[in-house]
């Protein structure tokens, strides 16, 4: 492709085409020799497009990464063969970027020392390390029952509405501060509103200095936000390759990607498999999955949310998504609806982190104590609701008083929400919440109500609170 400056790089050929065939965002281009090869660059006017398919007699077909308006039959198209490619290095941090690498702050380009193809294989197994370390959040029902893998992929799964963008904004907010690398977001659909809040939000905490922020948004087109994510990914690549970083990158939503794939595919023509997702599926999210590791070098850790269609975890995407994950942080919509906030699921969530050779004996035996705890308290709820809690042996109104407490305990204000709720936002050591778990399990008998201990950050506040 052209470089930074337009000009043609050595060795570079211009191919020329013209457009024969134009369907929604699929347009088809004739070129005589050389014909571009999949996932080249094409240009034709002012639109880019990316090369998605071979068909015969030099045509290839394009997937538009904008609006095809003012394209028509005969105008002119041309190539070089090379691919998409961004700006990488120390020069995108604290830049919005769209999917090119190009300024959506209002400010000058970045300069670009270095540019990368956004379409690379995923590192070969003998370069990849296996780190059994967890990274702390400072959110209790994440840090105690789901811990996350550093240079690890975990998923925020949750329906709309259940508090998945904020809890990946307090994330980046706690884990930023504490990071000792670079952070990327990259926002595949994200609405408008969203992006412009989180941009300012980390200008506010101070982090975003050290954040590439990369949008992909709902109203672009399909192509976009189905590579907005490689994009995100090139840059993570050299931070951890060439810099030898630990890089954090935050995903919301990976089902817009599967989306954004799913409307490719039916525009590319392709036969709709299970519940009318792309054949491609496994393909396309092991692609960009696999890309998300850790190296001799350096390590991505990724932070994914992932909407769960009509809250059926069965889905295929959502099925999909579930196997590259080493923790899963399931939002219930129950909870939720309880004010029980983050909504964490606490018997749905999962993570392989969560033996006794990584996270120690103790905080092993806590989590499954707090997990039998909240499973017994599920089984009697429906005696409480027909009979009332007096009808409960002792022994039983000991575990719902234990539990009841216990769901309260692991809420916590959020930094990220203060302006709206009026509260201070709370970070909780992993020891602390061990601690207040621990003794809350121990006790039989409670002196303070349950409303004491929602809401608050470690139990040495329950005497402010009272």
């Amino acid at each position: 492709m052209r470089g930074p400056d337009g000009k043609l790089r050595d060795g570079q050929q211009l191919a020329e085409g013209s457009i024969v065939a134009i369907r929604g965002g699929v347009v088809d281009v004739a070129f005589s020799a050389p014909v571009p090869r999949v996932h080249a660059l094409v240009r034709a006017g002012s639109v880019a497009m990316e090369v998605a398919a071979l068909l015969e007699n030099g045509v290839v077909r394009c997937i538009a990464l904008g609006s095809t308006r003012g394209l028509g039959l005969g105008m002119r198209a041309s190539s070089t063969g090379g691919g998409i490619e961004v700006p990488v290095g120390e020069t995108v941090l604290g830049r919005m970027l769209n999917m090119f690498g190009e300024p959506l702050d209002g400010l000058p380009p970045p300069a670009a020392i270095e540019r990368r193809l956004i379409h690379q294989p995923p590192p070969p197994l003998s370069e990849r390390v296996l780190r059994a370390e967890v990274l702390e959040t400072g959110i209790k029902a994440i840090d105690l029952l789901s811990p996350i893998e550093r240079g690890g992929k975990t998923g925020l799964f949750g329906g709309a509405g259940v508090g998945k963008t904020v809890l990946l904004s307090e994330l980046i907010h706690n884990t930023v501060e504490h990071h000792h690398g670079v952070s990327l977001f990259c926002g595949i659909g994200e609405r408008s509103r969203e992006a412009e809040e989180l941009w300012r939000e980390m200008g506010e905490a101070g982090v975003r200095e050290q954040m590439v922020m990369l949008f992909g948004q709902m109203n672009e087109a399909p192509g976009v936000r189905f590579l907005i994510g490689n994009s995100a990914l090139t840059m993570a690549e050299f931070f951890r390759d060439d810099r030898g970083q630990d890089v954090l990158l935050l995903i919301d939503n990976i089902f817009r990607f599967v989306q954004a794939g799913s409307e490719v595919s039916g525009l590319l023509g392709r036969m709709p498999s299970r519940v009318g997702y792309q054949p491609t599926l496994a393909t396309e999210l092991a692609s960009l999955q696999e890309r998300i590791s850790s190296t001799r070098r350096g390590s991505i850790t990724s932070i994914q949310a992932v909407y769960v269609p009509a809250d059926d975890f069965t889905d295929p995407a959502a099925a999909h998504i579930f196997s590259h994950l080493s923790a899963s942080v399931v939002l219930s919509r129950k909870r939720a609806s309880e004010g029980l906030y983050p909504a964490v699921d606490p018997l749905a969530s999962s993570s392989v982190m969560l033996t006794p050779a990584v996270v120690g004996q103790r905080h092993y035996d806590i989590a499954r104590a707090v997990r039998r705890t909240l499973a017994e308290y599920e089984e009697l709820r429906d005696i409480i609701a027909m009979l009332g809690i007096e009808e409960l042996s002792a022994h039983d109104r000991a575990t719902v008083a234990r539990a009841r407490r216990l769901e309260r305990f692991l809420t916590q204000p959020f930094y990220t929400v203060t302006a709206s709720v009026g509260t201070e936002g709370k970070l909780v050591p992993i020891a602390e919440t061990l601690d207040g778990c621990e003794e809350i399990l121990a006790q039989t008998h409670f002196d303070l109500p349950e409303s004491a201990y929602y809401m608050i950050g470690g139990l040495s506040e329950l005497e402010a609170v009272a």
